[in-house]
């Protein structure tokens, strides 16, 4: 099988490589900000250039042209996902959340005026969405979320909670599960709703992450009230909508170009440090700990042109995506560990130390890494979603 790209999509990927080498602000690289690290200095960063990927057409570059998409094809698509990834690109989790994930589930599911009044201004760079998804009592079993949404006229009205809201104090909507058939079984009385976060009645108490970062967020819904015309798809078959809406979320493209990087850079250390007077590249020990994670990250890789090549077919990625969500969750933590065994006591420090090696990103890789596999849907869900969907295997 040929995995080479043809020479106009080797020419996209120049062309992707020169402008971010222009476009990334010089501070962005100072402030360094990995997964969940965003302060306001660099979230303004990070708004600011998803606009210019807007403005060039390269933040929904496949999206159709009469929504703000450029309808280039998913091989570029993907191309252009690793650039960003691998250049370190200001584009934050929730560019992803809501580029990736919302928005194609409001394409499938949404009216054409929601289609119009959203989708546009998302490939744009307006605005970005939170997840309203886990509740303190519904995490993995998603399904046994209870917050309501009461139909009362021409309005809704949502009462609940939710939490690990990523970025909600930051986020202009709501993409939001909320049940409207409380007597239905779990699965069949649930619906999706965009809710403007600036909506009375919404309430966002912070969660200080393990990065000692506000990243994460309770929202509480008090007696909130938003039009009909927020309801996304078919009432009560909100489930099927947020199914799809997570297989979008567990494609995890990009993470391979992201984590190659990290793999280059301590390559790099490896051959650079020295200990008892010999490079500790020539451990035999580090050398088979560096090579077995790159070649892990390979596989990761192929698993994510998979994905690329199934939408380029129009087909939908299920297990597919649980299969490369969870392999991406296993080798980021098995990368994170590998560098922090090569730094040694070294990889403890962060940036702030001017014995920091590469910035302290190991460390804070390791910190991050440890909500992975987790997040999303657990690896054991993801496990039960590859059995059934992919094995045909009972739930029994």
């Amino acid at each position: 099988m040929d995995f080479s790209f043809s020479e106009e999509e080797e020419q996209f990927r120049q062309e992707v490589r020169l402008w971010l080498k222009r476009e990334i602000p010089a501070r962005w690289f100072e402030l360094d900000p990995g997964m969940w690290e965003e302060t306001e200095e660099s979230w303004a960063i990070s708004r600011e250039f998803q606009r210019k990927l807007g403005q060039k057409g390269w933040l929904a570059p496949a999206y159709p042209k009469e929504y703000g998409g450029l309808e280039l094809s998913h091989t570029k698509r993907l191309i252009l996902a690793e650039e960003l990834a691998y250049n370190r690109a200001p584009v934050s989790v929730e560019v992803e959340i809501t580029v990736n994930w919302v928005a194609p589930t409001i394409m499938l599911f949404g009216t054409e005026k929601q289609k119009k009044d959203y989708i546009t201004r998302v490939a744009r760079g307006e605005i970005i969405f939170c997840l309203g998804y886990s509740e303190p009592d519904a995490g993995s079993d998603l399904a046994a979320l209870q917050t309501r949404a009461v139909e009362v006229g021409d309005e809704y009205v949502i009462n609940g909670q939710k939490i690990w809201c990523s970025y909600g104090h930051l986020a202009d909507y709501c993409w939001l599960a909320a049940r409207t058939d409380p007597d239905a079984p779990k699965h069949k009385g649930i619906s999706m709703f965009i809710v403007d976060m600036k909506t009375p009645g919404i309430t966002i108490r912070p969660l200080i992450n393990i990065l000692n970062h506000h990243s994460f967020n309770e929202v509480f819904f008090d007696d909130v009230r938003i039009p009909k015309e927020n309801l996304v798809g078919q009432k009560n078959n909100g489930w099927y909508q947020l199914v799809i809406a997570l297989d979008f979320e567990r494609s995890s493209i990009g993470v391979a170009a992201r984590q190659q990087r990290i793999i280059e850079e301590l390559v790099q250390y490896a051959k650079e440090t020295k200990r008892n007077g010999e490079p500790i590249s020539n451990d035999p020990l580090v050398r088979n700990e560096l090579a077995g994670i790159a070649v892990e990250n390979e596989v990761l890789r192929m698993m994510c042109y998979r994905i690329a090549w199934m939408y380029s077919k129009n087909l939908h990625p299920s297990y597919e995506s649980s299969m490369t969500m969870v392999f991406a969750s296993e080798v980021t933590r098995r990368l994170a560990n590998v560098g922090m065994r090569i730094l040694g006591h070294y990889g403890q420090l962060d940036r702030d130390s001017k014995w920091a090696p590469l910035q302290g990103r190991i460390m804070r890789m390791y910190l991050s890494s440890l909500s992975i596999g987790v997040g999303g849907g657990s690896n054991e869900i993801q496990r039960n979603i590859i059995a059934m969907r992919g094995l045909g295997l009972p739930r029994g």
